[in-house]
């Protein structure tokens, strides 16, 4: 089996000092205002978010004098604000277009951290425009359908829906069209409507490249769900990339190399001890979230095993506490997502109030994605 020397990691790939990866939030010099910025169109609250080095959630909280904001934070956020010049646009609350002035978002789960983190940022969009916001559960194909039919007249109730890791038949979708309610999806491309979305498989060939470049050759994978009535495409497109990453390299694999996780940190526990168990443990398992990485970690000091030394961990979403643990990690910026595709749909919105909808083209949006190298990837184990 080949090595690597401890400190080198694969080329191309980030130092293992987060300082340079995830920039210190209570930092002062994090919150640099380029000076032309304010020269330019009017700043939005994503270019505040960008400069201050924080999510727009947390802009948008820190702005509205909202709780759970630290008073350092709060003022770099201020104080950023104050040099781009910026401020909610009083013409878009003004000009909320439709008959509710009220945007929905539909999300498979209440719970978790991932879309509570996405309805943060599309919340933080829709105060700014002066939308009322909502967030209702679509945790089944049926609750989608019912969700989604004529005589629910949700247009009754919403003028926009943001559809998160919920995928609606392109009919669905033309209906809402005809009853006048724009719709936006977040993990999901719809013909005729804008969307938000990264390569799922492009994600699980970042970390086969990764893991397999410090000589790892027996992989483990925590996917998603054991039921899954969405048929949440997610895990199967970041499985398709990482198997394909591993064929590229060489490597099998097959079902026998994945336990399921459930997007949990005890389902991510679960799961690392059941590949642990196998005749031929991993050297190696990546995670498709952070959650699941964080259960992957608990179960190796349970087993006194060492990450990044024993057995390598490697995560997906860069939670905000990953560097806590220094997790590595696929980071995407998950907020953002969200934030993106309010404005996105609030873009449509006023195409579809206005005679612009005849040459509009929905945008598909791909957020990039970027590995973060931290402690718990290293060279497979020689022995």
């Amino acid at each position: 089996m080949s090595t690597q020397p401890t400190n080198s990691p694969p080329v191309g790939q980030h130092d293992a000092d987060t300082s340079a990866a995830v920039p210190d939030p209570s930092s002062t010099a994090a919150a640099h205002v380029p000076s032309d910025v304010s020269s330019g169109p009017r700043a939005t609250i994503e270019d505040v978010a960008t400069a201050a080095r924080v999510s727009v959630a947390t802009v948008s909280r820190a702005m509205r004098g909202l709780p759970n904001v630290a008073a350092a934070t709060r003022q770099r956020v201020v104080d950023v604000a104050q040099s781009l010049n910026y401020r909610p646009d009083p013409a878009a609350s003004r000009l909320a277009a439709g008959k509710t002035k009220t945007i929905t978002v539909g999300v498979p789960s209440l719970n978790g951290w991932y879309f509570s983190t996405v309805v943060a940022g599309a919340e933080a969009v829709c105060n700014e425009a002066g939308y009322e916001f909502q967030v209702i559960g679509v945790g089944s194909h049926d609750a989608r359908d019912r969700l989604l039919d004529d005589r629910y007249h949700l247009e009754r109730r919403t003028d926009g829906l943001i559809l998160v890791d919920v995928e609606p038949s392109d009919e669905q979708a033309s209906a809402l069209a005809r009853r006048g309610v724009s719709l936006t999806t977040i993990g999901a491309r719809i013909v005729g409507c804008p969307s938000v979305q990264i390569d799922d498989e492009h994600v699980g060939r970042l970390a086969a490249d990764h893991l397999i470049g410090f000589g790892h050759r027996d992989l483990g994978v925590i996917s998603g769900l054991d039921d899954d009535p969405m048929n949440f495409a997610v895990p199967m497109a970041r499985r398709s990339g990482f198997f394909g990453g591993a064929a590229a390299h060489g490597i099998t694999l097959g079902d026998e190399h994945v336990r399921n996780g459930n997007f949990g940190v005890d389902g991510g526990r679960v799961a690392t001890a059941e590949l642990l168990d196998a005749p031929r443990p991993p050297t190696a398992i990546f995670a498709m979230s952070d959650e699941m990485a964080f259960g992957a970690l608990m179960e190796l000091e349970h087993r006194a095993l060492r990450p990044g030394v024993d057995v390598s961990i490697i995560g997906v979403d860069d939670h905000e506490f990953a560097r806590v643990v220094k997790l590595t990690t696929i980071r995407q910026t998950i907020a953002e997502h969200g934030a993106v595709a309010a404005r996105l749909l609030i873009e449509a919105m006023t195409v579809r109030a206005t005679d612009a909808g005849v040459d509009y083209v929905p945008p598909a949006h791909q957020p990039t994605v970027e590995l973060v190298q931290r402690t718990t990837t290293g060279p497979a184990p020689t022995s």
